[in-house]
C-alpha cells in the first residue's frame, strides 16, 4: 500500500471515497486493535451520508481482532470522549469530519481516560502498520457490538455544572448548521427554562446551508439576524461534531473566543480559589489579567487539542481555553465539550443580571484584539520559518519579551503578537492585541501584515 494522505496531526480525515473508505477503516479498526490493545472500546459516528458504513467497516476492524465495541450511534466527538471516560472503556473513537464539506469524513481517537491519540502518540504507528501490511491476525474470537445509551449519564453531567434553580427563562438563538448539535438541545430542552429559537435544526449531511463553520465570517449571517430577530438573549451555533461552541451577544455581535476563555475561567476561580487555567499563546493578555485578578495561575500551552489536554493533566488544571471555541473541562477528563460552555454562560447571565454585551464589553475594550487573520505565503516570501525569522528580526530590538511556545509571540509595552505557521496548509496565522488601544491595535496590525507581505519598511 502507498502513502495515506489521511492520517492528519490530531486525527484522520479525507474525502470519502478517494482518501477514505470503508476498506481503508476496516484496517484503521485493526490497527487500533494492534496499537492501543484495547478490550473494549466506544464507537460513535455524526451526521454525515457516510459515517454509518465507514462506523460499520471500523466495527468489523475492531470486532475481527477481538475488541469488544460499545456503539453509542449518531452522536457528537464529546459523546465519545464522555462514554469512554464515564463507562471506564479502554478507548473511544468517532468516525467524524467535523466542518469539513460534505464528501469528508474522518476519524478522532482517544484512549483510556479519553487520553487523546494524535501523530505523536499512535497515529503515526497506526498508519504505518497499514502502510506496511503489519496489521493484527483475526482472532479465535471476534468480539461482541453491544448498543450503549449514555444520553442519561451524560445529560446529568452537563447538567452538573450548573445550578438550575437559578437560571431565568432566557431566550436563546441554536444553530447546529444541521450538524448534530439539536440532538442534544432537543435532550435538554425539556429540563431548562430556556426558550430555543431553533436555526437550520435539521441533522442533514449534506449540509442545505453551508459547512457549519462559523469561524468562518460568512456563515454567521444567519445566527446574527436571528438574535436580532427574536430579540434573544443570545446566539449559539456550533460545528458539525459540537466540539466547538460559538457565542453571539444580544445585540447579535460575534464574540470572539478569546474574551470566552476569560468568562470562564472567573467562573471557575470563584468556585475553585487559586486553580491553574491552561490558555493557548495566540491571545493572551486578557486571559492572564482575569486568572491573576481571581487568584488562579495561568498556565500558557501550545495551541491544539492534544497540547493542551496534556498539559492540563501534568498541572491539574480546572479548565482550559483556546480563542479557537475549544475549551476544556477538569471534570469532563480534560476534554473539550461545546455544550458545557453554553450552559455556564447562560448561568452566569442568569446569575448577574447582566447581558453577554455588558459581561464582556468592558474587557474587550480593556484588550482589543484582532482576531485571527489568515495570510496565504506567497511564493517569494520564503517558508513559514523564514517569514518569521524576518518578522522577528524586524521587531527584536523594540521587543520586550520573546517567546517560541507555539510559533512567534513578541511583546511590546502597549502591544504583542503571535505568528504562527499553519499544520495543515501554507498558512501563517497572526494575533494582535493591546492595552486598551483599539487604533494601535489595528496600525500594529495593518504593519505586521505589511512585513508578512515583504512590503514593511
Amino acid at each position: 500500500m502507498g502513502k495515506l494522505h489521511c492520517f492528519k496531526a490530531y486525527d484522520v480525515r479525507g474525502r470519502v471515497p478517494d482518501q477514505l473508505d470503508a476498506a481503508l477503516c476496516y484496517q484503521i479498526g485493526q490497527a487500533y486493535a494492534g496499537f492501543v490493545q484495547p478490550k473494549r472500546v466506544a464507537v460513535g459516528r455524526d451526521i454525515r451520508h457516510s459515517s454509518g458504513e465507514l462506523q460499520q467497516a471500523l466495527i468489523r476492524g475492531l470486532t475481527d481482532c477481538g475488541v469488544e465495541v460499545a456503539d453509542i450511534g449518531l452522536c457528537g466527538t464529546e459523546a465519545a470522549y464522555f462514554a469512554t471516560f464515564a463507562f471506564r472503556l479502554d478507548g473511544g473513537i468517532m468516525v467524524t469530519a467535523s466542518h469539513n464539506p460534505p464528501d469528508y469524513n474522518g476519524l478522532k481517537f482517544v484512549r483510556e481516560e479519553s487520553r487523546p491519540i494524535s501523530a505523536d502518540t499512535g497515529l503515526r504507528e497506526m498508519q504505518a502498520m497499514i502502510e506496511q501490511g503489519r496489521l493484527p491476525p483475526k482472532a479465535a474470537r471476534p468480539g461482541q457490538v453491544k448498543p450503549l445509551d449514555i444520553t442519561e449519564r451524560y445529560l446529568a453531567h452537563l447538567l452538573s455544572y450548573v445550578d438550575r434553580s437559578k437560571l431565568k427563562p432566557l431566550k436563546v438563538v441554536v444553530n447546529p448548521g444541521n450538524g448534530g448539535a439539536g440532538l442534544v438541545i432537543d435532550q435538554l430542552e425539556g429540563r431548562l427554562p430556556f426558550e430555543f429559537v431553533k436555526l437550520n435544526y435539521e441533522p442533514d449531511g449534506s449540509f442545505p446551508h453551508g459547512v457549519p463553520n462559523p469561524m468562518l465570517e460568512q456563515n454567521r449571517a444567519s445566527t446574527i439576524e436571528a438574535v436580532r430577530r427574536s430579540g434573544a438573549n443570545l446566539g449559539l451555533a456550533w460545528d458539525g461534531d459540537y466540539d466547538r461552541c460559538f457565542f453571539f451577544d444580544e445585540q447579535g455581535q460575534f464574540i470572539e473566543g478569546y474574551y470566552l476563555v476569560g468568562l470562564l475561567a472567573e467562573s471557575f476561580l470563584r468556585r475553585h480559589h487559586g486553580a491553574r487555567i491552561v490558555h493557548d499563546p495566540r491571545l493572551t493578555w486578557n486571559t492572564i489579567d482575569i486568572v491573576q485578578q481571581c487568584g488562579g495561575q495561568p498556565v500558557l500551552c501550545k495551541s491544539g487539542h492534544a497540547f493542551i489536554k496534556q498539559k492540563m493533566r501534568e498541572v491539574d488544571a480546572v479548565y482550559g481555553g483556546e480563542m479557537s471555541a475549544h475549551h476544556y473541562f477538569r471534570e469532563f477528563a480534560y476534554c473539550d465539550s461545546g455544550m458545557i460552555p453554553w450552559l455556564l454562560v447562560l448561568a452566569i447571565i442568569s446569575e448577574s443580571g447582566k447581558p453577554l454585551s455588558e459581561l464582556l464589553g468592558e474587557r474587550q475594550r480593556l484588550f482589543p484584539a484582532s482576531g485571527e487573520i489568515n495570510r496565504e505565503l506567497t511564493p517569494g516570501s520564503g517558508d513559514v520559518k523564514a517569514v518569521l525569522a524576518r518578522v522577528q528580526q524586524h521587531y527584536q530590538a523594540r521587543a520586550r519579551s520573546i517567546d517560541f511556545t507555539d510559533g512567534l509571540s513578541m511583546e511590546f509595552e502597549r502591544w504583542r503578537f503571535n505568528l504562527r505557521g499553519s499544520n495543515t496548509e501554507p498558512l501563517v496565522r497572526l494575533n494582535v492585541e493591546s492595552r486598551a488601544d483599539l487604533a494601535l491595535m489595528q496600525e500594529r496590525t495593518a504593519e505586521v501584515l505589511q512585513q508578512l507581505d515583504g512590503s514593511g519598511p
